[in-house]
C-alpha cells in the first residue's frame, strides 16, 4: 500500500513539473503543442489529382483552377442519393442562371470498377450539360477520395453484386482549389443557393 502511495505521489510531482515546464518554456511548449498561429485555419480538404473525364480526356486539378468548383462523389449504380443530388445540383445551376457558367461542376465516381468514361457519360446525360463526370483507375480514384476526405466502402450484396457506401456531401472549392465549404445532402435550396452565390462572388 505504501509503495502504491509513493508511486502516485511521484507521478503527481512529475505531471506538475511537466505542466510548469510547458507553461514557462516556449521551446518545450511549442515542441509539444506546436507553434501558435502557424495553421492556415482551412480544413485540409482537396489537393492534386489526375483523373479522366466522361469524354475520355485526362484531366488534373490544374484544369479546374481559375473558377470555383463543386464536387459530388458517388457512383452510377447508386439507387437514390446520387441521382437525387445530381438533380438538386442541376436545379441549383438552373436557378443561378448565367452565373452557373462561372463554376466547375463535377460528379466523381467512387466505383471505378464499373464506372468507365462511357458509363459516366451516359449516366450524367439527363442532368445539366455543364456537369463533368470524373473517373479513373482505382488508384487515381482512391487518391482523389483520400485528398477530399471522402469515405467510400464496397458492400457485397446477397445476390453476388455490390453497392457502395459513400459520403453524400457536396464539396465547394474556391478558384485556387482551396476548400471553401460544403452543401449537405438534402440541404435547404435557398441555403445551398446562397452558398454557391457566395462562392462565385468570393472568386
Amino acid at each position: 500500500m505504501r509503495t502504491i502511495r509513493w508511486t502516485a505521489w511521484i507521478l503527481v510531482v512529475l505531471v506538475a513539473g511537466l505542466t510548469v515546464a510547458v507553461l514557462v518554456s516556449p521551446n518545450i511548449r511549442d515542441s509539444l503543442l506546436g507553434q501558435p498561429g502557424t495553421g492556415s485555419g482551412v480544413a485540409a480538404i482537396g489537393g492534386a489529382f489526375t483523373m479522366v473525364d466522361h469524354t475520355g480526356k485526362p484531366v488534373s486539378d490544374q484544369d479546374f483552377v481559375g473558377k470555383p468548383s463543386v464536387y459530388f462523389f458517388g457512383f452510377t449504380h447508386c439507387p437514390d442519393v446520387c441521382p437525387t443530388s445530381l438533380y438538386d445540383i442541376s436545379t441549383l445551376m438552373e436557378d443561378l442562371g448565367p452565373e452557373a457558367d462561372k463554376l466547375n461542376v463535377s460528379f466523381v465516381t467512387v466505383d471505378p470498377e464499373r464506372d468507365t468514361a462511357q458509363v459516366m457519360s451516359d449516366y450524367i446525360s439527363p442532368f445539366d450539360s455543364r456537369i463533368v463526370g470524373l473517373t479513373g483507375t482505382p488508384e487515381q480514384v482512391s487518391d482523389m477520395t483520400k485528398a477530399f476526405r471522402v469515405f467510400s466502402r464496397k458492400v457485397n450484396l446477397e445476390d453476388g453484386g455490390y453497392t457502395m457506401d459513400h459520403t453524400a456531401t457536396i464539396y465547394l472549392m474556391d478558384a485556387e482549389g482551396t476548400f471553401a465549404g460544403t452543401i449537405a445532402y438534402g440541404e435547404d435550396t435557398e441555403t445551398a443557393l446562397g452558398k454557391l452565390r457566395n462562392l462565385i462572388a468570393r472568386s
